[in-house]
């Protein structure tokens, strides 16, 4: 059986995480660093590859403290409304 985690390019993973008030503090080499400020605060790392792998997207939403489907919703709902 396949997995539920969808491989995605970065920058879609990105959108949704900048959306839930992620911001960008640092990259070093292929590798960014989002943080969100609260308590406790969040820091994720973002492989910036082609596509990021299924496990790899398991640990960032679990860093990010997000489960998947709120994290799919978010990115079909961005989707949905950038096809516009």
């Amino acid at each position: 059986m396949g997995s539920k985690y969808p491989l995605l390019p970065p920058n879609d993973i990105i959108k949704v995480l900048t959306g839930l008030g992620f911001q960008k503090v640092s990259q070093k080499g292929s590798h960014a660093k989002y943080v969100k400020q609260g308590n406790p605060i969040r820091t994720t790392i973002i492989p910036m590859h082609r596509e990021v792998a299924r496990g790899t997207l398991k640990s960032i939403l679990e860093q990010a403290d997000l489960t998947l489907d709120v994290f799919l919703e978010k990115l079909y709902r961005n989707n949905s409304t950038q096809s516009r």
